[in-house]
Parts: structure tokens; C-alpha cells; sequence
């Protein structure tokens, strides 16, 4: 057998610089190697800062997640502070964060995933003139539809929050502005606006129609929308078997409240089930990164970064492992972990065709969520808990990005930030192989994927990538 390498990247459409090595053999790819070739340093720069200086700072890893950034930031802050956010702000605020990553949930299907399926490479195909019709980049119907459907989505926070992105609306103790009566009549109005484009264009029916598929029998009798397009084409390209998992999956717990997350902590695996998550068993390992210093929980750990980029690693990337095992997170991930019966008999399918229908069932929950949510809101109420930042203290803040699991792990010493760490989703997803030599999430993912000759950047290759929907601005700091 002769082994090749290809060298893939960077991708297009991707948040980020991404390079991926593949080792080729008979046409199909052997092992990955994943590599995040851009430092950014922010958990550096964060050093010495005063503590609120992380809720403006921390916003600008990213400028797609940016409420995901401040919310965790938020909520370190408020643990090392020993506040508990007034329960009204922390309603507004798992608003403005439900908001944020419905939005972003729709860009990703509509403008970085759908549109692959336009190429001319699918020419022939029976559904290959609706994908065109629909996603070619720049052109199709359902980009222009969908992203005037998502910036209108973004008045809602726009309201409570000021602006879109890097808003300073959450805060330690609750959220900074209190929604009146007429600003909830206008969300309201937001809401069914948008729940209309998803009605109309992404799922052809009602959203609770979607919500209420619970087994993959049922999905595979929905027809209706860019959805049913979707798992037309997956059929015909076997996407139910292509990218398969690790079968392992995380999640921090999605929108917390008063009342606990809106969507459940936990984890599941293949062998055992739904289980408790204790993050204590979180270490990032640093054999295959340019990294210096010891594996180490995040409360522990630190960013020295190896300027000499030695060997065996190759990538900027930290290896986060629970329990020294691999974890993928994200849309699927939340929606098996809360429970939902569909995503769990996909999660033992963990493919491209489960990623993404985690997500779309994640969008027709998430609307529905934030209907009665919104019902929860008293204008009378009290919506910032007041809070005063110790010169001594510790906090965490683990929240849900739409990506998966975001976590801020912060250490204040004589009133300045003395340690920052933190974990993005696309770290855990997209990390490299740990000293044990087990690939990260994407990379063992890729295993198995066909490379056809001639292929520079193989079709399949992109597919797997993008159902992971990385943002690998967030993935190293």
C-alpha cells in the first residue's frame, strides 16, 4: 500500500485559518493531523487587567460568538464575585445568547455548508439545479432570504443589548438595561417574523412539526424546505455514513437561569449512556502543541507559547480531554444530551447527515424556546443584582456557543486578573492527537473519507469539516 500526502487549506468559508495534512492511501484518507496555524494570545493579554476588563475584552475573540465570550466571562465573574445574577438578567441575557446562536445557525447551513452542494462537481445529480438555484455563493434564493431573515433577528439585540457584536449588556450581576413592555411587544414581532422565514423557506412546515421527528425513520419522510433538500442530497451522497464520531459527546449546559440551563449538562457516550459532567476531569494535553508547560486543568494551566514550533507537535491548538478522553460538542451534542429522541438514535449514527440535522432541530427547538422565554420576562421586575469584584477569587463560566462548549476559567489576585484560560468548542472538536497518540474529534472523523484522484481539496474532506462548523479564530488564544 503507498501512502501520499495532501496538504489541505486554507478552507474558504471557514472563521479562521485552518490547514489539515491527510496521509492518502487507496483512495481514502488514512489519518489527519489538524492544524490551527494562527495565535492570538488573548489569554495572555488579559493578564494583569482588571476583572471587568474581561467583559470587553473577551467579546473580541470573535465576532460571530461574541455574546457566547461575554456570557461566559459573565459568569465567571459573578462566581468569583459569590453573586447570583438577578433571575429576570438572566433571563434577558440567555435571550440575547439564544438569539445570537439561532443566527448563527442559519448562516452556517445557509452560507458555509449548503453551498459545497452547488459545485459543478454534483452536475448530473437530481437535486444538483435546486442546490444551485438555492446556495450558489453570492446568487441563491436562499442565502438572500436567510440572511435579511437573520439581520432582522439581531434587532432583538440590538434592543437590549445596544449592539451587535461586543455588546456590554451582560454583566456579573444580571443585564444592563430593562426591557420595557413595548420592547417586548417589538421582540415578539421579531420572533414571528423570523419564525416565518424558517416556516416558509427552511423547513416548509411548522417549526414544532421539525421539533416533534423523533426517530430517524420520521426524518427521513420530511420533504419540506431546505431541509428536506438537505437529506435528499444526503441519501444520494451517503452522508449517513460518511464522517462518523467518536461517539462521545459534551455539553456545559445551554442558556443557564433561575431554573437551571434551557437545555441540559451532561455528557453521553456510546458504551454507557447520558451522564453527569464533572469538570474537574478536564485537563488540555500539550504533547501535539506548541505549547510549553505541564497538562493541566484550566483553573492550573497557562499559555506559554513554543516559538521554536518543535516536534512531534503541529498545531497551536490545545488537546482538551475529559477523563483522557477525546469529547465532540456543539448542536447534536446539546440536543442528545437534553434528552431529545431523535438526536439521541443519531447519536450513535455521528455523521455528517446527524451534525447537521442536530442543528436544524436545534433552530425549530431554539425558536420555540425563546417564545415562552420571552413570556417569562417582567418588565416590573429587577434585572441587575448589584456586585462589587473581590480583590482575591476564582470563577468559572461554562456556557453553550453555538459551536458546543465554551468554557472562561478566571483567577483574580490583588484585584487583577493573575490567570485567564479558556476553552472553545472548535479546541475541543478540532484539537490534535494527545500524548496517548488518539486524534482529536475532526481528525478521527476524517478517517475513512474517500480522496478521488486528482482531488486537491477533496469534496468529502470539505463536507466532514463543515458539518463540525469550526471557528478557529476562537480555537487558540
Amino acid at each position: 500500500m503507498t501512502t501520499s500526502q495532501l496538504i489541505v487549506g486554507p478552507f474558504n468559508r471557514v472563521e479562521g485559518d485552518l490547514e489539515i495534512r491527510l496521509d492518502v492511501a487507496d483512495g481514502a484518507v488514512r489519518a489527519a493531523y489538524v492544524n490551527s496555524p494562527m495565535f492570538r494570545g488573548f489569554e495572555r493579554m488579559l493578564l494583569g487587567k482588571g476583572p471587568i476588563d474581561a467583559l470587553t475584552i473577551t467579546p473580541r475573540i470573535c465576532g460571530i460568538c461574541s455574546i457566547s465570550q461575554s456570557a461566559a466571562a459573565a459568569r465567571a465573574l459573578a462566581q468569583a464575585a459569590g453573586v447570583v445574577p438577578a433571575a429576570q438578567g438572566e433571563r434577558v441575557a440567555a435571550l440575547l445568547h439564544a438569539v445570537e446562536n439561532l443566527a448563527d445557525h442559519v448562516t452556517h447551513f445557509n452560507l458555509f455548508f449548503m453551498p459545497d452542494f452547488a459545485r459543478p462537481d454534483y452536475a448530473g445529480a437530481p437535486w444538483h439545479d435546486r442546490a444551485v438555484a438555492r446556495f450558489t455563493a453570492m446568487q441563491g434564493s436562499a442565502l438572500h432570504v436567510a440572511t435579511d431573515a437573520r439581520a432582522r433577528l439581531l434587532h432583538i439585540v440590538g434592543m437590549l443589548g445596544g449592539k451587535w457584536p461586543h455588546t456590554l449588556a451582560i454583566q456579573p450581576g444580571g443585564v444592563t438595561r430593562t426591557p420595557t413592555r413595548r420592547d417586548l411587544i417589538r421582540i415578539r414581532a421579531s420572533l414571528h417574523a423570523f419564525r416565518s422565514y424558517l416556516e416558509t423557506h427552511l423547513f416548509g412546515a411548522e417549526v414544532e412539526a421539525f421539533a416533534a421527528l423523533d426517530s430517524i425513520d420520521r426524518l427521513e419522510e420530511w420533504h419540506g424546505g431546505d431541509a428536506g433538500l438537505f437529506l435528499e442530497l444526503s441519501r444520494d451522497l451517503g452522508l449517513a455514513a460518511s464522517g462518523l464520531g467518536t461517539g462521545r459527546y459534551l455539553s456545559f449546559g445551554a442558556y443557564p437561569g433561575p431554573d437551571g440551563p434551557l437545555f441540559a449538562r451532561g455528557i453521553w457516550t456510546a458504551d454507557a449512556g447520558r451522564g453527569d459532567l464533572d469538570t474537574t476531569g478536564i485537563a488540555e494535553d500539550l504533547s501535539h502543541a506548541w505549547m510549553l508547560g505541564e497538562d493541566a486543568h484550566p483553573t492550573q494551566g497557562q499559555t506559554l507559547p513554543d516559538e521554536a514550533m518543535a516536534d512531534p507537535a503541529y498545531s497551536w491548538c490545545k488537546a482538551p480531554r475529559l477523563a483522557g478522553q477525546s469529547f465532540e460538542t456543539g448542536a447534536l451534542a446539546r440536543q442528545i444530551i437534553d434528552g431529545h429522541p431523535l438526536a439521541t438514535e443519531l447519536a450513535r449514527e455521528g455523521s455528517v447527515r446527524a451534525r447537521i440535522i442536530g442543528r436544524l432541530l436545534e433552530i425549530a427547538r431554539t425558536q420555540i424556546l425563546l417564545e415562552q422565554l420571552l413570556d417569562r420576562i417582567d418588565p416590573e421586575a429587577t434585572f441587575m443584582t448589584p456586585t462589587e469584584l473581590p480583590e482575591a477569587g476564582e470563577g468559572a463560566g461554562l456556557v453553550e456557543a453555538a459551536r458546543g462548549a465554551l468554557g472562561h476559567w478566571l483567577r483574580i489576585e490583588n484585584g487583577k486578573i493573575a490567570s485567564y484560560q479558556i476553552i472553545a468548542p472548535t479546541t475541543w472538536n478540532f484539537s490534535p492527537r494527545d500524548k496517548a497518540g488518539v486524534p482529536g474529534p475532526v481528525e478521527q472523523a476524517l478517517q475513512g473519507a474517500p480522496v478521488r484522484a486528482g482531488e486537491d481539496t477533496p469534496l468529502s474532506v470539505q463536507h466532514i469539516v463543515r458539518s463540525f462548523d469550526p471557528c478557529m479564530v476562537c480555537t487558540v488564544h
